[in-house]
């Protein structure tokens, strides 16, 4: 019979993942081989958003071998309501989003570990001075800063890069940040940070080292539009709760 761990966990890691079988496992390889080498607890949650392929049942036997790994099995719904369900689910006082695809490299987990001694809310950036973009194609290169840069005109003036794939929340504010979340898509990011922001919990951006691999689930074009028309559901649910609620 498998174990269950019932101790503390300092980290949760939290991987939702659609179709990831070419990846899953060497994501999970590397990861649990980096946080084997630290001296706190930790879990890793994967979230399988239905997919169709062989994901779960790799995670699966993963999970058999390494009672810190577990999965979550979901009816397949976007990215971001995958992302909700293991952020309630996590056990840890840090939690942490890292795409499956680690475009991080994963030893700079610990950048976010370590803003997270002044922040609530830490969030990986492609956009800062210190920040390092590698092999990304040029045409998602400007879609993306152009997302940011109207995200910023209408809901997070000061945030240079709310989609990149990792952030950190402290148990704190899971609740409060992840319970009501409206976007299942990729647009998420930016609701979770104006809510964050409307409920004064402190957000801190720290450059990381990025690489673009092959195998992106975002469909460059039609994700690109929903996720602006996200932005504007977004932008004037938010304003209006701001007018009502004078926050």
């Amino acid at each position: 019979m498998r174990a269950v761990n019932t101790m503390p966990v300092h980290l949760s890691v939290i991987i939702p993942a659609y179709n990831e079988a070419g990846r899953i496992q060497k994501c999970l390889k590397s990861l649990s081989a980096f946080l084997e080498s630290e001296d706190y607890s930790w879990e890793v949650v994967v979230c399988n958003d239905g997919s169709t392929d062989t994901t779960s049942q790799i995670v699966r036997q993963i999970s058999e071998q390494n009672v810190r790994v577990r999965i979550l099995d979901l009816v397949h719904q976007g990215k971001g309501a995958a992302v909700r369900q293991g952020m309630l689910q996590a056990v840890g006082e840090l939690r942490i989003l890292c795409d499956a695809d680690f475009s991080m490299p994963v030893e700079q987990i610990s950048r976010l570990l370590d803003g997270a001694a002044s922040s609530d809310v830490v969030i990986a950036s492609r956009e800062l001075q210190d920040s390092r973009r590698f092999n990304e194609p040029s045409k998602r290169h400007f879609m993306g800063r152009v997302f940011n840069f109207i995200t910023r005109l209408l809901v997070l003036p000061g945030i240079n890069d709310s989609q990149c794939g990792f952030k950190l929340f402290k148990e704190n504010c899971v609740s409060t940040l992840f319970e009501e979340l409206n976007v299942d898509g990729f647009a998420f990011d930016v609701e979770v940070l104006v809510k964050a922001r409307i409920k004064g919990f402190s957000i801190l951006e720290v450059p990381i080292d990025w690489y673009y691999f092959e195998g992106s689930k975002v469909r460059l074009i039609r994700d690109t539009v929903y996720m602006f028309w996200d932005l504007l559901k977004i932008s004037f649910k938010y304003r209006v709760i701001h007018i009502f609620n004078g926050y």
